[in-house]
């Protein structure tokens, strides 16, 4: 979910192409909620295998990373962690929306009502351990890289975009800015020709890139008054304030410059106060817990190990599995004949 600073950032559309030879440190869980979300039956109904597994994550991570190395891109993908004790209200929240949401995808299977059933569907997307652990699998076939984070995957991945170990983050949520990252990238995992919930219609959607610099400049704020204003709209770890938008909260922050300001002046106008201590999710986005990052290596493609884990185990089609190893092989293989792969990479 993540805070909402979209009508607040600087954005420049551009092309996959346009990221060629740059390392983009992807957050993963971001990318396969997203395809769990996304790729669906019209009643609203997962991809699965024939015993009923649920194949979605694969089967987006497994194109969509190809689709990515053919643009050029070098991606590696960082992995949630233990989550932060603030972020459990959060989850419990999201647990209980998710259980409403299926309960309407329910009702409106039975009423026949095909569009609401899948848009419902969508809010019920689960991702266990299982699903994170094949998706590693299947990584380490490909030959990409993927970082453990200790906690958020996010602040993970910001952190490595701050220390130069990456070009961008990653991620349909703004969370990264917060973090700190100098760059973000949406729409990675969407790019491409998309059907308009709800319509008959198809818009293309493009990839985004927002710099943090430009984002600050252009609201007149210091990285730690965005948090604020982040705080005020609600993000992870923290409840927003009712009634306070993005334009409001930009207002409130940039009358109020402090944390302590902020907070005094939404408990006297709104009558607010926050339900977990505000100088701890300040810290939380300031300096988050973080692992150091050494060599990131991309390997040669393991065909047998992505065999056995698409078509064996999970009924993936042989002939477009094979098709794609094959596309992704030549790709490896022409850039062999460059340079050697991991100076390519």
């Amino acid at each position: 979910m993540g805070v909402d600073l979209g009508d607040l950032s600087i954005k420049h559309t551009i092309s996959l192409e346009s990221l060629s030879g740059k390392i983009i440190a992807i957050d993963a869980y971001n990318m396969l909620y997203q395809f769990l979300a996304s790729i669906r039956q019209e009643d609203g109904m997962p991809l699965m295998d024939y015993k009923g597994n649920i194949t979605a994550h694969l089967s987006g991570m497994f194109y969509r990373t190809c689709k990515l190395i053919e643009s050029g891109i070098k991606p590696v993908y960082v992995f949630d962690g233990k989550p932060s004790d603030l972020k459990h209200k959060v989850q419990t929240q999201r647990s209980e929306i998710k259980k409403k949401a299926e309960e309407k995808w329910k009702e409106a299977l039975e009423q026949g009502r095909y569009d609401d059933a899948k848009k419902y569907a969508q809010a019920t997307s689960k991702l266990t351990k299982e699903m994170v652990d094949e998706t590693k699998l299947l990584l380490q076939g490909m030959g990409v890289p993927f970082v453990q984070a200790p906690s958020d995957g996010e602040a993970q991945a910001s952190l490595m975009v701050q220390k130069g170990l990456a070009h961008a983050t990653a991620s349909q949520d703004y969370d990264a800015l917060l973090f700190g990252s100098t760059t973000l990238v949406r729409n990675l995992s969407i790019t491409g020709r998309r059907k308009v919930p709800r319509q008959n219609r198809y818009i293309l959607v493009e990839p985004e890139l927002i710099e943090l610099k430009e984002t600050l400049a252009s609201l007149d704020l210091g990285r730690d008054n965005l948090i604020m204003l982040g705080i005020l709209l609600g993000t992870d770890f923290n409840d927003g304030v009712k009634r306070v938008g993005p334009k409001t909260a930009l207002k409130i922050v940039k009358e109020n410059r402090t944390l302590d300001s902020v907070i005094a002046y939404v408990k006297q106008k709104y009558d607010y106060q926050f339900e977990v201590d505000v100088e701890e999710v300040l810290h939380l986005f300031l300096d988050p817990p973080y692992v150091p990052v050494e060599n990131l290596k991309w390997t040669g493609v393991n065909g047998e190990k992505i065999t056995k884990l698409l078509i064996d185990q999970h009924d993936f089609s042989k002939d477009r599995v094979e098709n794609t190893l094959a596309s992704l092989q030549k790709i490896m293989n022409e850039r062999l004949a460059q340079s050697k792969l991991d100076q390519w990479f």
